[in-house]
């Protein structure tokens, strides 16, 4: 029986080990073709209007960088500031006013706390069309229609209901052994949140802004229908280059590559911080 047993963990072992060269072929592979759209949109950001639409795709090009002198002599900073403004001023009031909130139905719920988790996630099941109007009449007499102020409260509108759910989640992940003891050494609620349970959540902290900040800073349809010349944001400086005449292929994709790099610079910073978020239980 102890030769059989051997022989088998023998067998297993070859086979997990002529398993793993397989699966990690397989996983450059899907990561190389997930990766393609965004190396071509780099790629062709540095060739000319011409080499961009020109078939077959040439791949061995001499690069130019007029296509960026352009998309930054025809003000694109303006664009760039006012989606910076927005997607960070919105994020910081979405994380003041969510994890007070999930903090609340994690560690304190009430009898109707599934209830009113659903409702906060059903303010996500309508469509942006079938609210604009409405959402364009209120802001008009409020005197917020093409303020950045109206987007940075929009933004927040949007993105707390999904903070919230992520941060509900991250919270319950908290030994709820600590809370207890924490409790019983007569902590309150606004040390057992700020000693305790923000300490332990960083990573599901990092990883709630971030998302806040991408859904914030790809955000179109309200910014075109309620920001003005002066507020707009980076999406709606994009649209410039599709006209009737055609695409702009080149100075899109350098426009493009622009408006993803300091997303891809944040994560990247935060990769680690991210990886533990969102590997703690938010995203099932």
């Amino acid at each position: 029986m102890a030769t059989s047993s051997r022989r088998r963990t023998r067998l297993t072992s070859r086979t997990k080990d002529r398993a793993s060269p397989a699966w990690a072929v397989m996983a450059w592979a899907v990561a190389l073709i997930a990766f393609f759209p965004v190396l071509n949109m780099v790629l062709t950001g540095f060739k000319t209007e011409v080499t961009a639409v020109s078939l077959p795709p040439q791949l061995i090009f001499w690069p130019t960088l007029e296509n960026y002198r352009e998309v930054l002599n025809i003000n694109f900073l303006p664009f760039f500031r006012n989606s910076l403004i927005a997607a960070l001023t919105s994020t910081a009031l979405v994380m003041v006013l969510a994890i007070p909130a999930a903090y609340g139905i994690a560690l304190r719920p009430t009898k109707q706390w599934k209830d009113v988790l659903f409702f906060f996630i059903s303010t996500r099941f309508l469509p942006p069309a079938g609210v604009i109007v409405p959402l364009f009449i209120i802001y008009r007499e409020a005197q917020l229609l093409g303020t950045i102020h109206g987007l940075i409260i929009l933004y927040t509108a949007m993105n707390l209901p999904i903070a919230i759910w992520m941060l509900r989640s991250f919270f319950e992940e908290v030994p709820r052994e600590i809370i207890d003891a924490a409790r019983v050494d007569g902590t309150g609620p606004w040390r057992e949140i700020t000693q305790i349970l923000l300490p332990m959540a960083v990573p599901g902290l990092v990883a709630t802004a971030f998302i806040s900040i991408i859904f914030a800073w790809n955000e179109f349809f309200f910014a075109v229908s309620l920001a003005a010349i002066g507020t707009a944001t980076v999406p709606i400086f994009l649209v410039r280059f599709v006209t009737s005449e055609g695409f702009f292929w080149a100075k899109l994709a350098a426009s493009s590559t622009m408006a993803v790099l300091p997303i891809v610079i944040v994560g990247w910073i935060a990769q680690r911080q991210l990886v533990r978020g969102l590997s703690m239980g938010a995203i099932k």
